[in-house]
């Protein structure tokens, strides 16, 4: 699996100084800049946009904005408002950032359940480990509520609008480098047939008996399948599901319209790759943390049977929207 540009470079980075100490901060933080930028330090009030990895001394990786392609926005809240709050824990270190900066932080879990009153997690042994790039520090000051918000949200409209305008880009790049020829049809949907398949091809009604595989365009990291070892292997296994093939008929069950489409290119025993862009997929909004915003999408999938279906079903209104698609089977 392909990571991400940004990812690889925050990695590279971190590696260069793995033989740095870790200072020592208050309520046991432990902490160490990779950069440090020329802007003020947040203080209470300011709002920070940055990106962040979070992982586990388990080697476990609990949230990654690189993956989502934008940035988090986090206000410094006053210590007084926040429950259990106490030196040394999140809300203490984005005081400790400013614009520009990359660093990495420890938090110890047995200073924070003592001084939260909360369990320790299970998820990790010791500690969490935050490495933050702070893109953008928005200051308070003396500035309305109203008027510092707007700030943000014209940043963040900013942000998105490149993640938009960056989605062409990607598709052209994952056809590039894997040296694909698709054949592209009106709506944006491209595709490559790998195997022929035989008999008549699934009709809107049909019941389609497939595998399949999703993946982002964008990094090729994998985001869905019902191969129970695939999942496994890209550490996205969910023990209460039952990864068998899934069954979707096709204009009746709610799944995107790339998939509406190209299952309707398709016959049994065919084997294929959807190049989905989001206005045919997850749109703007993405999906259930997994899928970014304007995010293309490339999905494997293997026809396994095409089960006719009753010959007089009302034909659905092509003008309904598309629903959500496999991610939530």
């Amino acid at each position: 699996m392909k990571k991400s540009i940004l990812f690889l470079t925050a990695a590279a980075a971190l590696a260069m100084t793995s033989c740095q100490s870790f200072k020592k901060g208050d309520g046991g933080l432990e902490y160490k800049f990779i950069k440090e930028g020329s802007g003020e330090k947040a203080t209470t009030g300011d709002v920070l946009a940055f990106n962040l990895i979070v992982e586990t001394d388990r080697d476990s990786v609990l949230a990654n904005t690189y993956d989502m392609g934008l940035p988090q926005a986090q206000p410094i809240m006053p210590d007084s408002t926040l429950q259990g709050s106490y030196p040394g824990d999140p809300n203490s270190i984005l005081r400790m950032l400013g614009e520009g900066d990359s660093a990495v932080f420890r938090i110890n879990l047995d200073t924070m359940a003592a001084r939260t009153g909360q369990p320790k997690p299970e998820f990790a042994d010791k500690y969490l480990q935050f490495t933050f790039k702070v893109e953008k520090v928005f200051k308070k000051g003396d500035l309305a509520d109203s008027v510092l918000f707007e700030q943000v949200n014209k940043y963040f409209e900013g942000e998105i609008e490149k993640i938009k305008n960056a989605e062409e880009g990607k598709i052209n790049s994952y056809i590039q480098k894997n040296k694909l020829q698709p054949k592209k049809t009106a709506s944006g949907l491209q595709y490559v047939i790998k195997e022929e398949g035989s008999g008549k091809v699934a009709a809107v009604g049909d019941t389609v008996v497939l595998n399949y595989t999703g993946a982002l365009a964008a990094n090729s990291k994998i985001f869905d399948t019902n191969d129970p070892e695939l999942a496994k292997k890209n550490k996205i296994h969910n023990p209460m599901r039952t990864y068998e093939p899934i069954r979707v008929r096709v204009g009746k069950d709610p799944v995107i319209a790339g998939w509406t489409e190209g299952l309707q290119l398709l016959n049994k025993g065919s084997k294929a790759t959807f190049i989905i862009p989001s206005s045919i997929g997850y749109g703007q909004q993405g999906s259930m943390g997994a899928i970014p915003q304007y995010a293309p999408l490339v999905f494997d999938v293997e026809v396994l049977d095409i089960i006719a279906g009753p010959k007089d079903e009302e034909v659905p209104n092509p003008e309904m929207p598309a629903m959500p698609a496999p991610t939530t089977r």
